[in-house]
């Protein structure tokens, strides 16, 4: 946090919008809800070890992760919308412990199943809510730089998920299993006395006419002095926005697709060579590959402290671009790299190095351009058809070639760098420091 404290010096100089300790429990909840969201998407691909299985319950097992979130994500995104983002919290929050705790005990494939499912129903409701949540109650010079970081706590999860499962593997499934199940439960009541210290989103109280309930908020958490002060900050961003034309309506179609062709392609192409890749093709380095790609997702995730001042257009552009390359570079040079452990993981870092910028720009992008009182929604379908889309793709490449799997791998990858194209020529500017407003066509409106 020390990085955030200093950049929040200059905030407060220019603005007297601060960081207090409310925006501190809540980045530390959001960060740690990410956390959790992907331990429990990658549990799967460890699960495919735990019992003996055909190719069929295989892909079933791989996919059962994104179909869970989708359920999950279908069901929280109008529910936050309704309820609120911190009741929809505690809800998923007692779904977390009710499925650690059953999973901890699963000896056959089909408890597996039963407590995955209720696990990850949870993690797409969650994540879901975090998307919206953040935008909403994080301080608007911030705004951008701690989603991102946010969205980073999925790469810390794949990594710590991947440490705990190499390290335990020596003593057998049951305590790899439990260990796995233990370290989650241990993450989840940190995250529970986090969010005993967060309010609800003021905004969606306001845009649900709950005014006393929002003032009552303000006082407990903010102080109605410093509150204004972030107000009267995103306030003169907007302002700026609207006086030089930035801030304008785009059409709800170029939203649905830009947001969906680049989540699709963020979701199912790092999917694919992170999930996928090695239980189909390499079943002994599955554990090794998730590490690798986390690992370089996490360190080279820290771009977000720039984020507030990086324009959101070009890091899409950047991104979808340079996974694309890279990806169709793998596609022609299969016969060396799989020969070849050392340059195989040489370019699966590169290759992570771009769809991390994709990844966190994307996850970032689809929840701050819809109005606040759909947000929530919005954010489900887009999520919602790209995850379920990426199911898809596991049963279409089950039976591909490693050098068909990395071609369609390619295609993806194009699929999002369309996205990005068509948001940077009719897409607004939603980083570089525009308010939440500008970025949800509020302002325009």
């Amino acid at each position: 946090m020390a990085t955030l404290a200093g950049a929040r010096e200059g905030s407060t100089a220019e603005t007297g919008e601060r960081w207090g300790p409310t925006d501190s429990w809540n980045f530390t909840s959001f960060v740690l809800g990410m956390v959790l969201e992907a331990y429990i998407f990658g549990m799967a691909t460890i699960a495919t070890g735990w019992v003996a299985m055909p190719v069929s319950l295989r892909s079933l097992l791989l996919s059962w992760s994104p179909i869970w979130l989708i359920i999950g994500i279908a069901v929280a995104g109008p529910l936050s919308d309704r309820v609120g983002r911190r009741t929809t919290f505690y809800l998923t929050m007692g779904l977390y412990g009710i499925g650690a705790i059953g999973l901890a005990f699963s000896v056959t494939y089909w408890m597996i199943l039963a407590f995955l499912a209720i696990m990850l129903f949870a993690a797409g409701g969650e994540m879901n809510t975090i998307m919206t949540a953040s935008h909403e109650v994080m301080p608007h010079r911030h705004r951008g730089k701690t989603m991102m970081l946010e969205i980073n706590g999925i790469n810390l999860g794949g990594l710590l998920l991947a440490a705990v499962s190499l390290l335990s593997a020596y003593k057998g499934v049951a305590f790899q299993r439990g260990m796995i199940a233990i370290t989650f439960l241990v993450v989840l009541a940190i995250l529970f006395f986090a969010r005993t210290k967060t309010p609800e989103s003021i905004r969606w109280l306001r845009s649900r006419g709950r005014e006393d309930r929002a003032r009552e908020q303000i006082d407990r958490f903010y102080g109605a002095e410093q509150y204004r002060a972030r107000e009267e900050a995103a306030a003169a961003a907007t302002a700026t926005a609207n006086a030089s034309g930035a801030a304008r309506r785009v059409p709800m179609w170029l939203r649905l697709f830009a947001t969906t062709a680049t989540a699709f392609a963020g979701t199912a192409g790092f999917g694919l060579m992170t999930y996928v890749l090695g239980p189909a093709h390499f079943p002994k380095l599955s554990a090794a590959i998730l590490l690798t790609a986390t690992l370089t997702g996490f360190i080279s995730g820290f771009f977000a402290f720039w984020a507030d001042r990086l324009s959101r257009k070009m890091l899409l552009l950047l991104g979808y671009g340079g996974s694309f390359v890279v990806t169709l570079a793998l596609s022609v040079t299969t016969g060396a790299w799989a020969a070849s452990a050392a340059l195989f993981f040489l370019l699966l870092v590169v290759l992570n190095l771009f769809v991390n910028i994709s990844y966190l720009t994307e996850d970032t992008l689809k929840g701050e351009v819809w109005p606040t009182k759909v947000r929530g929604t919005y954010t489900a379908v887009v999520r919602f058809v790209s995850i379920g889309l990426y199911i898809v793709t596991i049963y279409l490449t089950q039976s591909y070639s490693l050098t068909g799997f990395t071609i369609f791998s390619a295609v993806v990858w194009a699929i999002g760098l369309l996205g990005a194209v068509a948001w940077f020529i009719g897409g607004v500017e939603t980083g570089a420091g525009a308010s939440i407003e500008v970025a949800s066509g509020e302002a325009g409106a």
